[in-house]
This record gives C-alpha cells, structure tokens and sequence, in this order.
C-alpha cells in the first residue's frame, strides 16, 4: 500500500513538472515571437529636436586596408563588392587608397618598393586592381594613394621618401591608368606641422603625378596638431589657432601648383573649437587655388578604446562644423570599418541607418 501512495505521488510530480514545462517554453515561444515582430516604422524621425544640426553630406571615403591601428575585417571580393554597393547607396561617389603600402606591407606587387627594399612581405592579392575594377562596376572616382615608408621621412632621409614614390607613381599609371575610375592621387605622409621637409615631399610628388597622368588632382589630408593628438597627449603643447594658420600658411605657399585638394582631419580639436579651426582651412586653401574638403573621422577618439564606430551625435556636429566653414565635401576616415552595414562593429550598421534618417536618403 505504502509502494503505491509513493508511486502516485511520484507520478503526480512528474505530471506538474510536465504542465510547468510546457506553460515555461510556451511563454518563451510568444516573447521570441513578439521580439520579431516588425518595428513600427512610423517612429522614425518623431523624435527629432526643432533646430537639429543640418550638417552636409559625406561623399568620399578612405580605403584603410593597408592599415596602420585599425583592425582587419579579412575582406575578400565579395565582401568588398557588397560593401562598395553599400557606400554607393549612401551617396558615396569617390574612393581613396589610403595608401600603397606602410613599411614591410603592401596593397600589391610594386616592383619599385621591393626594389628598394628587401623586408616587403609579398602580398596574396592586388587590391589596387580590386579597387579600380570595383571602382568601375559601381561608377565611383579612385584615388590612389602612395607608399609611405615608415621610415626614411622619419629619420631625415626624405629624398629617399620622395624617390620610392617617383618611381611608384610612374609604374602605378602605366599599369592601372587606363581605368576608367582612375581619377587622381593621395599622399599619403600624414603631418600636423612644418616638419621632416613635408614641403618637398609634397611639392615634387605632387608635381610628378600631375604631369604623368595628365594634371588628376592631388590630394592631401594632414591633422591639426590638437589636444587630441598623441603628441600633445604625451606632453607636447597643442597649436593655437592662430600658429596653426601661420604654419600651414607657409607649407601651402611651397607646395602650391603640386596639390589640388586640402582635406584636413577634423578629430584632433575639441569639438567646441572645430569651426575655428576649419574656417582658417577653408581661407587658407582659397588663398592658394585648392579645394578645400573636411576628413570626418566617423569613430569616436573620446574612447577609451581605439578604435569604436563614433555616436551619431558627434558625427552631426562635425558635418555642421564643416557646412558652415564652407567646405566643398566631405571625405571619411572611414567608411567601412565604423559606418558600414557590413562592418564588424554592430554600431556601424546603426550609425549607418542614422545617416540615411537624417539625409533622407
């Protein structure tokens, strides 16, 4: 008797525990199907304050995949031709090699790199061909950026800076120069101020890709030596607006005729001093005959973390910052690692869709 109460209660428990398993799963079953239900497209741009920035529209992007801090994202052709579809979807029209290579690596083969070094590690693609074709199918401009070295413009050997790249650039157009994306050049030698002979470098690497690909425009995009340079953050003193402007004020004058565009980056300053900065760019590259772009940088370098996708807010102010400073476009450090759908960074995608809300497009 005692046997059969205890296998009934058993079997009563057993019975619950069923019924509560069931009543859990089938809880969890409704909250999965009300999480994947469609959002209510209706609340986009409900919300949006009265005298929100307008700001003005990004229409360029660097190509970091010779990079320097950046993280890579292991992209073949696919995953490039489906992120170049994307750039075009926003509005994006022009594409800058950030550069042919850094040091020991390479965007493809150059012959006049490996013949003057013998540390190039050889590479297993040539995404300049890649670029240029998918450049064409998607009906962008390219431009291609030169070897820096990391070196010999560093240790006060320029002229062997400036030879590498004379020799790269006439093996470049001969090669790649009947694309019909091919539409200019960027030097790639980042500076802040008047330093290692940035004129000379610039000057006749500039002038030389001019004359060998029929006057492309040449790009430069330099940075303001701010308090967010690493620079000024280990103990050096930032520019005042006004040493920035009589610096930049001779470098442009040795170099005019050899560069056709000034991009400089927006990232280094604070925020509330942007626009000073950018207005004297703008009065700069009118004074010398240059067009005059800003290089928003789309991630966010208050981050404790280098490098995160920047928050949307910020972008605004920067694109505002440039339209009143009068700036012709807009060219971002850069698009497919920190405002892609592609990206690896899940808010990228979001600031993507950010974008696209506010410019409608």
């Amino acid at each position: 008797m005692k046997n059969n109460r205890r296998s009934f209660i058993k079997q009563v428990a057993a019975t619950a525990g069923i019924a509560a398993c069931a009543k859990f799963f089938s809880s969890c079953t409704s909250a999965k199907a009300a999480d994947t239900e469609e959002p209510d497209s209706s609340l986009a741009g409900k919300f949006v304050t009265p005298d929100r920035f307008k700001g003005m529209p990004i229409c360029a992007t660097f190509l970091d995949e010779v990079s320097w801090d950046i993280p890579h994202q292991n992209w073949g052709p696919v995953e490039w031709d489906r992120d170049f579809a994307s750039m075009k979807k926003m509005g994006i029209n022009t594409v800058v090699l950030i550069r042919a290579g850094l040091g020991s690596w390479v965007a493809a083969p150059f012959k006049a790199v490996m013949d003057v070094r013998d540390d190039i590690m050889y590479p297993p693609l040539d995404l300049v061909e890649m670029f240029l074709t998918l450049a064409d199918k998607h009906d962008m401009n390219f431009f291609f950026g030169v070897y820096d070295s990391c070196l010999y413009w560093h240790i006060g050997e320029f002229q062997k800076e400036i030879d590498v790249n004379l020799a790269l650039i006439d093996e470049v157009w001969e090669k790649y120069g009947h694309h019909k994306s091919f539409a200019g050049w960027y030097l790639s030698q980042e500076v802040s101020r008047r330093t290692r002979n940035i004129s000379s470098i610039f000057a006749e690497m500039g002038r030389h890709a001019k004359e060998v690909s029929g006057n492309l425009p040449v790009m430069i995009s330099p940075y303001i030596h701010g308090v967010k340079t690493d620079q000024v953050m280990n103990g050096d003193k930032a520019t005042t607006v006004e040493e920035h402007e009589r610096e930049w004020n001779e470098i442009l004058s040795n170099i005019q005729g050899s560069v056709d565009i000034l991009a400089f980056q927006d990232g280094q300053v604070n925020y509330g001093e942007l626009y000073d900065y950018l207005k004297v760019n703008k009065e700069l590259a009118d004074k010398y005959g240059m067009r005059c772009w800003s290089n928003v940088e789309s991630f966010d370098r208050d981050m404790p973390i280098r490098f995160l996708p920047i928050k949307w807010e910020k972008l605004l102010y920067k694109l505002e910052a440039a339209r009143k400073a009068g700036m012709e476009n807009i060219i971002t450090f850069e698009f497919s690692h920190f405002m892609s759908p592609n990206s690896s960074y899940s808010q990228a995608g979001n600031l993507y869709n950010r974008y696209r809300e506010h410019f409608n497009v």
